[in-house]
């Protein structure tokens, strides 16, 4: 895999925006599973952490409210989009930083939407899906804020149960309800993405495919003895 998120060998590509300043905090190591699961599905999980990268803040000019081109700002963000673009899907995967988005991730999403996406809404049709990791608290605050990004831009948003909510309060590998739901939604996220990228023949064959859920989303989460 390339810096700019190339991976050949893979039928689909997701771009997971990493919104967390910590080099390998919680968001980072769930997206390490997420990305091994994709794996598992031949599917690459682009993972892109938007601390590497520089991305400027909105100035004062207003500019955007008034030009129909993309923001000219010499920065990361045209190409971080770029990415977004040239992937299948879109992954969201943010902490809860003093109760709300945190300051990267807030960025990346004011820069990106005002200045490139706006225009010509090109991620309309890509399938998406979020992640919000953290303590304890405000992860339904975070995850609101992303969902309501998501559908401005006109994506398919995969539900798969459950929010995908990572509470580390106490061990995050502890937190087995979080960590099933977000390999569920990453799971459907493939699923969508076979129905709408793979050829198929008819509605039992997209059946079929949209076939690797459980009904149940707490069936991983049964013991044996429960099931």
């Amino acid at each position: 895999m390339d810096r700019n998120g190339d991976s050949p060998g893979h039928w689909a590509t997701i771009a997971a925006l990493n919104g967390s300043e910590r080099p390998d905090g919680l968001t980072a190591r769930v997206l390490r599973m997420l990305g091994e699961a994709a794996a598992e599905h031949g599917v690459h999980l682009d993972v892109i952490p938007l601390r590497e990268y520089e991305i400027t803040p909105c100035g004062p000019c207003g500019d955007c409210n008034i030009r129909p081109v993309p923001c000219g700002m010499p920065d990361d963000t045209a190409s971080l989009v770029d990415r977004l673009i040239r992937a299948d899907g879109v992954l969201y995967a943010a902490p809860v930083h003093g109760f709300g988005l945190s300051s990267v991730m807030q960025t990346f999403i004011e820069r990106a939407g005002v200045g490139h996406l706006r225009f010509e809404r090109p991620l309309a049709n890509k399938v998406a899906g979020v992640v919000v990791t953290g303590r304890r608290y405000s992860h339904d605050r975070v995850y609101g804020q992303l969902v309501d990004n998501v559908l401005l831009n006109r994506m398919i948003l995969a539900g798969s149960g459950f929010p995908a909510f990572v509470h580390d309060q106490f061990a995050p590998e502890e937190d087995r309800e979080g960590l099933a739901a977000a390999r569920g939604l990453i799971d459907r996220m493939i699923d969508m993405l076979r129905v709408l990228l793979l050829p198929h023949g008819g509605r039992e064959d997209t059946a079929r495919l949209l076939a690797s859920l459980p009904r149940n989303e707490r069936a991983a989460l049964l013991t044996p003895a429960a099931a």
